[in-house]
């Protein structure tokens, strides 16, 4: 018992070498934790910066950019010129698809084969995918495919869902086969066949890894080349050049977004997403519409004038601008040669162009396509494009010709050294400063009023008025018509003249002669037409502008961009003088525009022409700058060809043609009724157009009684008016006097029910027309003619229409527009208007007349007679620095 106790005590107890081995081994431990303690403070201290970068770019792994969109460009109607679509980068992690577990067949990733399938169905080359996983095992990140399209994309997201619902389908109908007190074995063994390969099917989509679709944006532009000069083009990094694509860069862009994935401290992946921001959208004051006639008729122009001379394109450039001349509005800018906005680069359009200089000013050589090919430097092509891509309407200048007469005639009148009523003798030239400087007519055009003389171009007459006026105030109206000055149009490239406009320091006479008819000074397209404007409307110089409004991503309006009036250029007394003189250019018996008034409409324009350097070389731009309608000016036209592709090119009436052509569609397209009654041609032309004679919604003052549209004895034959549709015979009225029936009685009271407001032969309206006349309604200040003045003017029974005390105009009753001119406006009286019916530009014998007084610099020796310094005159920094007598002995050619 004794012997037990003594050993149970002692295995109790450690003995002493037992301790001493455990105190050494906890002094180890002790020194080994403040080993590690130590050499982590000395690791923090020293290379914690370091370690702190490695941790938070191992965070940021999963960190990536979210784009934005660009904003959509919208025509003031709404139709998308120009957009952001949305596309995928197919993104391939190497790291992840070489995670999977091995096949057994082959060793690999039991990822890699169904993912190198995907990637094979969406265009990728699946053995270079295999060869940059092979080479690349642990890459996270690599661009495989850019601008993969939103429906390739959705197509193959629909394919892995489609997998999964058909097993999941499978599973139901076995299930459900199964439910029966007696099912089918036949069936279930059909379906646990197609279950197994469905599963298949989907385990492929299931192990597919390592590939991600990252979501980017590409400019689009769905009209190809409509509106190319105006838009521009925007590449992949969002950076717009041309056009609102460059001067709205920064209102366009918006601010991309991001998301950061990371580990948590509990090692689980969290997100944090910052939203990009859209751009704005702008909304353009053009009209797609507009746009789209103008360069449809522009590229009918280049197919006819193409090669006809030398290879190339029908003109190094052909132009044209419409402007609201209310507002400043631009509806439509347009020039030819153009580009496709969505291949921008592409080299094949070059040809035909001119070759350029050292300078890059264009020479009279053409581009080949062999040219073309041997453009081997991104340099040397970029020229060419650059040329191309440039807005030939805001960033060309160029002498405007006889375009300019109007202005001088303006500005004699508006200094007060003209009065309008003085004449001028034209003997063929006129010596100015002892050179000879020639009219077209070498002949001479004889004894010439104001008007004539713009209507015939007389460069004699327009040099008589330059001296009237004198250097100060010409060159004080030429900076007052904006010419030497940007009109700070909201586009990219706009030039800049100011170098090209002679000082009146270093104006001379001769300066002063040519200068008058448009020589020896250089504009731009959209500085003549809105200066041209302001002649017509009154003498109110609006800024021209494209965008009207920039709305946020929502659509919500940020910023509406008002019409601003910059300053008054004439009066009205001077603005009325220039629509009569320029109508009589179209209309008058020597006028130069003959050709171009449209069917069924009185215009007002002017034609040029101008010579190109050097001088003597017979080579020309032609133009015509015209508005429309005379009676009350909605809009004006530009037209310029630079050099056309034809013999001789001093043919003013190619402009007035396209003029012509374009307002023939334009003008009814604004339900601008027509004034001026069609001939036969005519009719014939707008049928082929299909489109409709607007006269009587016009000036007419013919009555026309209501037309029977209803066959009341069913004999085949309408020989009742049934105005209201309701199946019955109305009673025909005559309530104005005049012996033609104007309306109905349509519930058998004896009273009129519904009237002929606009004079075209059918009941429109139960507004009675008549109501408002005072000979009817006893009171001026009734309250409709309060809220409808006109109603108080003098009715005239024989139109159905109110005539404007003030102006003569006939006001459309029901909405009190002015629709034309009465017989008491005696200005129309002497405008002879007896041309307007049978000149309309299709009968090539009625107008030779004006096409020989047009073809000016047909004589050999036209433009030879050259003076010093000729070159250097046209619109240069030489010009500005003083020129004197430059070309003087040249300037025949200014029609």
């Amino acid at each position: 018992m004794a012997d037990r106790k003594k050993k149970r005590t002692e295995s109790r107890g450690l003995t002493t070498g037992m301790q001493r081995k455990l105190a050494v081994l906890f002094i180890l431990v002790l020194l080994a934790f403040g080993f590690l303690a130590v050499r982590l403070y000395t690791i923090s201290r020293d290379n914690g910066a370091e370690y702190e970068k490695t941790v938070l770019s191992q965070q940021s792994y999963d960190s990536r950019e979210l784009p934005y969109k660009r904003g959509t460009i919208t025509d003031s109607k709404g139709t998308v010129l120009g957009t952001s679509e949305l596309v995928y980068n197919v993104i391939i992690d190497a790291y992840q698809m070489n995670s999977g577990s091995k096949d057994e067949t082959t060793g690999e990733s039991i990822y890699i084969e169904p993912t190198l399938n995907v990637c094979e169905s969406l265009g990728i080359d699946k053995e270079k995918i295999r060869k940059y996983i092979t080479d690349n095992p642990d890459s996270r990140y690599y661009v495989a495919l850019k601008n993969l399209s939103y429906t390739q994309y959705t197509a193959y997201q629909q394919a892995i869902t489609d997998a999964s619902d058909k097993v999941k389908n499978i599973q139901a109908s076995i299930q459900k086969e199964q439910a029966k007190s007696s099912p089918d074995e036949t069936t279930l063994t059909q379906l646990n066949s197609q279950l197994e390969e469905a599963e298949k099917e989907n385990e492929q989509y299931q192990n597919i890894q390592g590939i991600w679709f990252e979501p980017a944006y590409i400019r689009s532009y769905p009209n190809g080349t409509l509106a190319c000069d105006v838009i521009g083009f925007a590449n992949d990094q969002n950076q717009g050049s041309f056009g609102l694509e460059e001067y709205y860069n920064d209102t366009l862009n918006g601010t991309p977004g991001r998301e950061y994935g990371y580990l948590s401290g509990q090692s689980t992946l969290q997100r944090t997403t910052i939203e990009a921001t859209d751009g704005n959208n702008l909304v353009l004051t053009l009209d797609a519409n507009i746009q789209s006639i103008c360069e449809k008729y522009l590229l009918q122009y280049n197919e006819q004038k193409q090669n006809k001379v030398r290879p190339g394109y029908g003109a190094n450039n052909v132009g044209v601008i419409i402007e609201d001349v209310t507002n400043g509005d631009i509806l439509a800018m347009a020039s030819y040669p153009n580009y496709d906005l969505s291949n921008p680069y592409d080299l094949s359009r070059i040809v035909g162009m001119p070759k350029l200089d050292d300078n890059d000013n264009p020479t009279d050589e053409y581009m080949t396509q062999e040219d073309v090919d041997a453009l081997d430097t991104y340099e040397q092509q970029s020229r060419y494009l650059n040329a191309l891509w440039s807005n030939f309407c805001i960033s060309t200048p160029y002498e405007p010709g006889s375009t300019a007469k109007p202005f001088t005639y303006a500005a004699g009148l508006e200094s007060g050294k003209m009065t309008g009523d003085e004449t001028y003798y034209c003997g063929g030239y006129l010596n100015v400063g002892g050179w000879d400087i020639y009219c077209h007519n070498r002949n001479g055009d004889g004894i010439l009023t104001d008007n004539e003389a713009i209507e015939r171009s007389c460069n004699v007459a327009l040099m008589q008025m330059a001296e009237q006026i004198g250097v100060s105030d010409f060159t004080k109206f030429q900076r007052i018509f904006g010419f030497g000055l940007r009109t700070n149009i909201d586009l990219a490239g706009e030039a800049r003249t100011d170098s090209m406009v002679i000082s009146p320091d270093n104006m001379s006479i001769s300066d002063l002669a040519t200068n008058s008819f448009g020589q020896n000074f250089d504009v731009t397209m959209i500085q003549m037409i809105s200066a041209f404007s302001s002649l017509i409307n009154g003498g109110y110089y609006w800024q021209p502008h494209v965008v009207s409004r920039i709305t946020s991503a929502s659509g919500a309006t940020i910023q509406n961009i008002e019409p601003r009036l910059v300053k008054q250029t004439v009066s009205e007394t001077t603005s009325e003088k220039i629509r009569e003189a320029t109508l009589q250019v179209v209309e008058g018996a020597n006028g130069t525009g003959k050709k171009a008034r449209p069917a069924g409409y009185r215009i007002g324009g002017k034609t040029g022409t101008a010579e190109t350097l050097p001088r003597g070389n017979h080579e020309y731009i032609v133009s015509f700058e015209a508005y429309a309608p005379y009676e009350d000016p909605k809009i004006a036209i530009y037209v310029v060809i630079d050099r056309m592709n034809d013999s001789p090119q001093e043919q003013t009436s190619d402009a007035c043609l396209l003029v012509r052509e374009i307002l023939t569609e334009v003008l009814p397209y604004l339900n601008i009724s027509m004034t001026v009654p069609l001939s036969d041609e005519e009719e014939a032309e707008l049928e082929a157009l299909n489109l409709q004679n607007t006269y009587a919604y016009g000036s007419s003052n013919t009555p026309i009684a209501i037309k029977n549209n209803y066959d009341a004895d069913g004999d085949g034959v309408n020989d009742s008016i049934d105005a209201n549709g309701d199946g019955t015979v109305d009673t025909a009225l005559d309530t104005n006097g005049d012996g033609v029936t104007d309306a109905v009685d349509t519930d058998g009271d004896g009273k009129a029910d519904l009237w002929d407001t606009d004079n075209d032969g059918v009941a429109d309206s139960s507004v009675d027309p008549n109501a408002g006349s005072s000979s009817n309604t006893g009171s001026a200040e009734s309250p409709e003619s309060t809220d409808k003045p006109w109603l108080s003017y003098d009715y005239d029974a024989s139109t159905g229409y109110y005539i404007d005390p003030e102006t003569g105009a006939y006001i459309a009753p029901d909405t009190g527009y002015t629709v034309g001119s009465s017989a008491l406006d005696g200005s129309l009286a002497s405008t002879g208007t007896s041309d307007t019916s049978t000149d309309t530009g299709t009968d090539a014998a009625a107008s030779t007349t004006a096409a020989s007084t047009d073809s000016t610099g047909t004589d050999p020796a036209a433009g030879t007679d050259t003076a010093a310094g000729t070159d250097a005159s046209a619109g240069t920094s030489a010009a500005a620095a003083g020129t004197t007598a430059a070309g003087t002995g040249a300037v025949t050619v200014s029609n």
